[in-house]
Order: C-alpha cells, then structure tokens, then sequence
C-alpha cells in the first residue's frame, strides 16, 4: 500500500499511483496475515534531497528497508505508524553502535593494469612493443582462454562497496557544531540533521550513503563515546 501524502518531487522518479482507501487496504493486508499469506513486511522509502542545502539534485532516491520485529504482527503495527511519516536517523540509529555504510565510490574511468591492480613495471628490456605498463603474459595455452584472475584494464571505481562496523559517534541537528570555517571542502555548509562516523566511507562528496545494521557485528557494546573537542579549524589551509 502506498502512503496518502507522497511528495511532489517524487514524480521525477516513478509515477506516483492514485489514491486507495487505506482504511480497506489495511484491513485487507490484516487478513492476509492471519490467513498466513504473508511471509514478510518491508518498508518503500525514499530521500529528500531538495531540502538539503548546496546539493543540486532533486530526484528522490527509493530503496525498499526490512523492519526489524518477532512477528509480522509487531511488524504491521510498526509499519502503520511510519506510513507517510518523516523517518529520521534517531528515529533508526542511536549514538555509540556500529553500522554498515554502503555507497558508489569514485568513478575513474578506464585505467590500465598498473594502476588499476598495482602489477609492477617492465624492464625496457622485456617490454618489445613500447608499452611498459602492460603485462607479460594473459595465462598458459591451457585451458584455451583468459582467466578472470589476470590483471586486464578496464573501468576503475564507480562500483558500489560496503565497509563494515563503522561507529556512530554523534548524531546531532545544529551542523554548525561541527562545520569547519569556510564549509567542508566540495560540500559547503551543514545546516541539517548530521551523523559523525568513524572511519571513512565510500563514494565523493554529496553522493547517497546508506546505513544498515551491521552483518559482521562486533560483540561489544562500547556505549556512547566521551567527545571532548571537535576541530573547526578551515580546511582551506
């Protein structure tokens, strides 16, 4: 089912369907449940880019979240109260755990071997063909083909990757608590809601990052950490 109050902007992305009477839509899925028809219960959400400041885009981004619950009961009565509701980073993450960040890191094109797997060099003696950057040999006359192993150019970044256990060290509201003078560098000024993470995360400035609960979780609980000074300093020189 499909929220009553969608937001303008998200006709750039999909069609948005027509209105439904979600008083007998909800009653319906409620059946479904009990009758055993339904294995799972997700949540369609999608971002607002157009209220963050010195981000150009607009179109929405969509992506389909899993709830957390025991049952699907639990999981429908939670779903209802989020449906057509702004859901902040609070209202999912707290201060002090460890998340997964996923994004699309930096595209570089197409790059040759060298730089692309770190292959060494040729001697000028080895190398007939005027290339140094290439490498000896694509593999044994048998098996009659290339292996996926040999190091070949071809596109380098732009590839989506996920880093594991990343730390929420603070998730706050007032951006100029942690914007440095002058703006971050190829960002500018934080005016909304932030998330300081430890560690670094794929993908340029200004691109979408997502946050998940981690797979590979560490058993520990760390509880929330004792910031004692955060640099503001210009990053300008």
């Amino acid at each position: 089912m499909w929220a009553a109050d969608l937001d303008p902007e998200l006709k750039r992305r999909i069609n948005i369907p027509a209105a439904e009477n979600l008083i007998e839509t909800l009653e319906t899925i409620g059946k479904m449940i009990e009758e055993g028809q339904v294995s799972d219960i997700r949540a369609v959400t999608y971002t607002l880019p157009k209220s963050l400041t010195g981000i150009p885009k607009k179109t929405p981004d969509i992506m389909e979240s899993g709830i957390s619950a025991k049952d699907l009961n639990t999981k429908f009565e939670y779903s209802k109260s989020i449906l057509g509701t702004l859901v902040r980073i609070t209202d999912v993450f707290k201060t002090g755990i460890f998340v997964d960040t996923a994004a699309v890191t930096i595209g570089k094109g197409t790059q040759g071997p060298v730089k692309r797997w770190g292959i060494q060099l040729m001697k000028g003696k080895h190398s007939r063909q005027g290339s140094l950057r290439q490498i000896g040999t694509l593999g044994p006359w048998h098996p009659a083909h290339v292996s996926w192993r040999v190091p070949q150019m071809g596109q380098m970044g732009y590839h989506q990757r996920t880093e594991f256990n990343k730390r929420i060290l603070k998730i706050g509201s007032n951006g100029a608590e942690v914007t440095p003078d002058g703006g971050f560098l190829n960002y500018g000024l934080i005016r909304g809601d932030y998330v300081l993470i430890k560690g670094s995360v794929p993908g340029p400035s200004k691109r979408l990052i997502r946050l998940r609960d981690p797979i590979r979780a560490k058993k520990v609980d760390l509880g929330e950490p004792n910031i004692v000074h955060i640099s503001r300093e210009s990053k300008q020189g």
